[in-house]
């Protein structure tokens, strides 16, 4: 079975390792295709995203190694863009206007934003807890934190790029849960949060894009689990939403990290398939 990952992250943004670490990272481990995915907030940034000065060279750096390798792996050229409602949404057409060409997008909700502010999902969980205290309770208690509105806030934020945005994958879904366990914030079994699932699986199925069982959280100690939960993932596969495996890898040694896990997964709520989107073609993985 063919072993491709279009989630990766280099010195050009968080990552650890460079483009051509990665590269030579995949070959050893058996990687058919690698495609890079530089966090992008373009045309702003922050500290994790590539600095705008930054773009052209990046894409340069990627087409540079896709010749050197070509005889060994093949290599794509791709964003994860961030969705920040009032500042950039996730679109092919707009990267092309600016002279950017990737051959892929993968959208990510990372930030969600109030009238009280806004915070990374994603962030330290010490942070996710004091913003959650600062936006959804009373600033002061994290008893005072509605928990519930928190959840619903961030997947109505999912379903407003999914109606707005123009991309290929969506990534890591459910990212809410990434700080629940230990925050425990709300309750993966509650009615209203499976409404929630459902209510977003339909707006993916709509909008006809592919999601990733993205491995990224168990590569670092955050989650013992993928994303989307296994609740998560009937559901879309009832609406036949199609899937990809990625390992949103920051690291070269964790490439490949819980791969055969996810096909598992994949396997068992019964697909067959993998779909990777790259440019004007499609690769398709039976598994």
């Amino acid at each position: 079975m063919q072993k491709i990952n279009l989630h990766t992250h280099t010195t050009f943004c968080d990552g650890k390792d460079t483009p051509e670490e990665m590269v030579l990272a995949a070959i050893a481990k058996g990687f058919s295709a690698l495609g890079f995915s530089g966090h992008s907030l373009f045309p702003f940034a922050r500290s994790w995203h590539i600095a705008p000065r930054d773009f052209k060279n990046y894409e340069r750096t990627i087409l540079e190694l896709k010749e050197k390798y070509k005889s060994k792996i093949d290599i794509y050229l791709g964003y994860e863009a961030d969705f920040y409602p009032g500042i950039t949404v996730p679109s092919k057409k707009f990267y092309k206007a600016h002279g950017l060409n990737p051959s892929y997008l993968i959208a990510s909700t990372h930030y969600v934003l109030n009238e009280k502010g806004s915070y990374t999902v994603d962030n330290t969980t010490e942070e996710v807890r004091r913003k959650l205290i600062i936006m959804y309770g009373n600033g002061k208690n994290w008893s005072s934190v509605d928990g519930r509105r928190a959840v619903c806030q961030y997947f109505e934020t999912e379903r407003k790029m999914l109606e707005n945005a123009d991309f290929d994958i969506i990534g890591h879904i459910d990212l809410i849960r990434k700080r629940n366990g230990v925050l425990k914030f709300f309750d993966e079994n509650e009615s209203w949060y499976k409404k929630e699932l459902k209510a977003t699986a339909r707006s993916i199925a709509h909008a006809g894009v592919i999601v990733e069982i993205n491995t990224g959280a168990i590569a670092r100690g955050a989650m013992d689990d993928v994303y989307p939960s296994l609740q998560f993932l009937e559901l879309l596969h009832e609406y036949k939403v199609p899937l990809c495996i990625n390992s949103d890898c920051h690291d070269k040694d964790y490439l490949d990290c819980a791969y055969e896990r996810a096909v598992t997964q994949a396997r068992n709520v019964g697909y067959k398939k993998l779909f990777y989107p790259v440019g004007d073609k499609l690769i398709i993985v039976k598994i």
